[in-house]
């Protein structure tokens, strides 16, 4: 393990690819490199002071994702009983320490974080919420999000990635997403969802329609691969939603900062900005009771 100033670095490499991740640092994924290429992107100069608020890796979106509002505040929500609770933007699971186990053959990991004094204003709920990867083989990463109620009331949530992808801005114009039938749609400015529009098949990565944009998975069929292109970078990413025993995904999320910034992201996520509020993606766990939602990450080198 390398350290950080204040973290545990943690390396995991099967054949092609190497893994480093921070458990201790909201279990974020830093980067992934295969054949020694960044997939997953890791920055330089990155500020482990406030390492949630990095442009890289991925934070874990727990227990709600993006924003939320109570009388146009973000970062605050109103419970079943009327209470109204602050609660970050993405939620409080990027700025807590997990704990980590290691898989018995060093290709995977678990971590793990519990409610504690530090979530109960915000989240008042007892859970277990788990972030495990694996390397399948040298060029496919399995991730697997996992929330157990350990209360005895019923618990809202609804989940996230937030990948960043290595892409030089200069290449979004020549890089494409392949997803399969969605309705795309956008956070206005009171917390309000969009009403849908039909998406596309296909969109390059600098069609300023998919900038904040949420695309909805139609469900009238298994959900099909979603598939980031990047000639520029000779590599393609494939996203398996559609896993055995997984939760189904909500949406894909597609996002950057600036028109320079050197990183692409997209984001499955299990609900909308908001849900708690207008229900959309909602999940609520009974006492006792575990779910969890899968994805599989495919790298494949273009010829």
């Amino acid at each position: 393990m390398e350290s950080s100033p204040q973290h545990d670095i943690l390396e995991l490499t099967r054949g092609a690819s190497t893994l480093r991740l921070a458990p201790r640092a909201g279990a974020r994924l830093l980067s992934w490199h295969v054949d020694g290429r960044p997939v997953i992107r890791w920055p330089d100069n990155a500020n482990w002071d406030q390492p949630a608020r990095v442009r890289g890796g991925n934070p874990l979106l727990f227990p709600f994702l993006g924003r939320h509002f109570v009388d146009g505040q973000i970062g605050r929500w109103r419970d079943v009983q009327g209470v109204v609770h602050d609660l970050p933007t993405h939620g409080l699971a990027r700025d807590l320490p997990f704990t980590a186990k290691v898989d018995a053959d060093g290709r995977g990991v678990s971590m793990t974080l519990v409610d504690s004094a530090a979530t109960h204003s915000g989240y008042p709920f007892a859970f277990r919420f788990e972030a495990a990867y694996r390397l399948a083989d040298d060029h496919t990463l399995d991730v697997v999000l996992t929330a157990t109620n350990t209360g005895d009331a019923p618990m809202p949530w609804y989940a996230g990635h937030h990948f960043y992808f290595e892409l030089p801005h200069e290449q979004r114009a020549q890089s494409t997403l392949d997803l399969p039938p969605t309705q795309r749609r956008h956070q206005l400015p009171d917390g309000s969802i969009s009403a849908p529009e039909s998406g596309e098949q296909q969109y390059c990565l600098d069609d300023a329609r998919i900038q904040d944009r949420f695309h909805v998975l139609e469900r009238s069929a298994p959900v099909g691969p979603v598939r980031l292109v990047a000639p520029g970078l000779e590599h393609a990413v494939t996203f398996d939603l559609d896993r055995p025993g997984s939760l189904p995904w909500y949406a894909v999320t597609t996002w950057t900062e600036a028109a320079d910034s050197d990183f692409y992201c997209v984001e499955p996520w299990l609900g909308l900005p908001d849900a708690i509020h207008n229900g959309l993606g909602l999940r609520w766990l009974a006492p006792g009771t575990t779910e969890a939602a899968a994805l599989r990450l495919r790298f494949e080198a273009l010829a």
